[in-house]
């Protein structure tokens, strides 16, 4: 599900602060939500289905916010040399993992925050002109992946590094090294990160090679060097090739994504002068959109082709395939559909308007199993504390489309109050350090988010550098 390609391409830096009114809202009993809750457990009626449901109702039920930590370090980061790194810049990226928050920022400064202690740890810029562009957690060896680029050569090669998070927990993000140091990832070079499969896909334009690298251990398994390979899509086991387009098809080639041995070489057919709008590959499965035409849905295996009108079936900004589910989400205009490939409508959501109307997928989030999705989405007309500046976080169920969870201005607690009524254990809340936003205030431009399963914890980011940790 989570594959990530970065390119050569420098990112500018901005920066604007807007602070809006503080607006409180009223307790809860905690004693009463735990009689309620448990109540609400045992009057499910369908008993598989009903328990996941009110256990994921649940698991978000009360979030609120908890901390707000800040990426900006008035002073400025001490080695940083570059004066757009020193500005207050939006949240861009959300990386956790064992205790610990990754905030990028546009700018591109990085921070790592600890869960435990609630302090900045450091930050990952360790080079005075270094710019992050993007990050990636790499499960197989449990380190951060950091991609960069550098002033010193005019912010045009991306740089990758590889830090363990036991080092970055100490403080220490210079106990890293660098990766593909022998690959010239100069624009339109990328590196591009498959979570899925393992492995790492880096094109250097200067030689035209695409390389193959294992994640576990950063070993390259095998390279492509073909000018005529125009785009390589990856899906599991597999890279589909997709050349330079010919008169009336594209010629299309399939390999094992291990060793790079080719499965399957064919040629599919399309409309004469009419604009390919996307090929995506999914296991067996190719997808094909040519401007004002129908979807294809061909099965490379036996050559069955299912075709999906166009009117129902718009082209999407972006595409994300759920392997485990055997299904795929597309988005556009704000919204979010789930298909199967028989080019079936699987689900539509009844409440998840995205926020931000291109598809920015730093705004949500799909859990391991592929059953819920949460993003940060438009609050509705019915919220009294919002002015239409402020979002709301909604969690929905992916295979019935239902919106179980929604964190809004209205129902959640001032930071100031909580749901300690207990007299019998002393209230630990007010030994947390201030929190200066409001909750509306928080919920306001958020341009980054992510849902750590572990922690159960929602983390956003806004477009003034702040990172909120919502929890419950």
């Amino acid at each position: 599900m989570d594959v990530r390609r970065i390119t050569a391409n420098p990112r500018p830096a901005r920066s604007r602060r807007v602070v809006a009114k503080k607006r409180p809202r009223g307790g809860v009993d905690g004693f009463v939500n735990t009689v309620k809750k448990i109540q609400r457990r045992e009057i499910c009626s369908k008993r598989g289905r009903a328990f996941r449901v009110c256990d994921v109702q649940e698991r978000f039920r009360n979030i609120r916010l908890q901390e707000e930590y800040d990426s900006h370090d008035p002073k400025g980061h001490q080695n940083t040399v570059l004066p757009f790194l020193k500005r207050r810049s939006k949240i861009i990226e959300i990386v956790a993992a064992h205790d610990t928050i990754f905030a990028l920022a546009q700018s591109g400064v990085c921070v790592a925050f600890s869960r435990e202690t609630n302090k900045r740890i450091c930050f990952l810029n360790i080079s005075p002109d270094e710019v992050i562009r993007s990050l990636f957690y790499n499960k197989n060896n449990d380190s951060l992946i950091t991609v960069s680029v550098y002033a010193a050569d005019s912010f045009t090669s991306l740089k990758c590094r590889t830090t363990r998070i036991e080092y970055i927990k100490r403080g220490q993000p210079e106990a890293g090294f660098a990766l593909f140091e022998s690959e010239s990832l100069k624009w339109p070079g990328f590196v591009e990160f498959d979570d899925v499969n393992g492995k790492v896909l880096t094109f250097s334009e200067q030689d035209s090679i695409y390389k193959v690298f294992d994640l576990k251990n950063y070993t390259m398994l095998f390279s492509i060097s073909d000018k005529n390979v125009q785009e390589i899509k990856i899906s599991p086991g597999i890279m589909l090739l997709i050349y330079n387009k010919s008169s009336g098809h594209v010629p299309l080639k399939i390999l094992s994504i291990e060793d790079g041995t080719v499965l399957k070489s064919f040629n599919h057919l399309l409309h004469r002068h009419k604009k390919v709008e996307f090929i995506e590959q999914f296991n067996e499965k190719l997808l094909v959109k040519q401007e004002n035409e129908n979807l294809q849905i061909l099965d490379v295996r036996n050559s069955e082709l299912i075709e999906v009108n166009k009117a129902e079936f718009k082209t999407p900004s972006a595409f994300i395939f759920l392997y485990e589910k055997q299904l795929f989400l597309t988005f556009r205009n704000r919204t979010v559909a789930v298909w199967n490939f028989k080019g079936q409508l699987v689900t539509s959501f009844e409440d998840h308007l995205l926020w931000h109307p291109d598809c920015n997928t730093n705004i949500l989030h799909i859990t391991s199993n592929q059953d819920l999705i949460v993003s940060f989405c438009k609050s509705g007309s019915d919220d009294p504390l919002t002015d239409g500046n402020a979002g709301s976080i909604n969690i929905s169920n992916i295979l019935t489309g239902k919106c179980l969870a929604k964190v809004t201005a209205t129902n959640n607690l001032p930071i100031n109050e909580c749901n300690c009524s207990n007299n019998i254990v002393r209230c630990k809340c007010n030994s947390r350090r201030q929190i200066s936003s409001s909750v509306t205030e928080a919920l306001e431009d958020i341009t980054a988010l992510f849902y750590d399963e572990t922690r159960n914890e929602i983390y956003t980011g806004n477009k003034f550098g702040l990172i909120h940790v919502w929890s419950n």
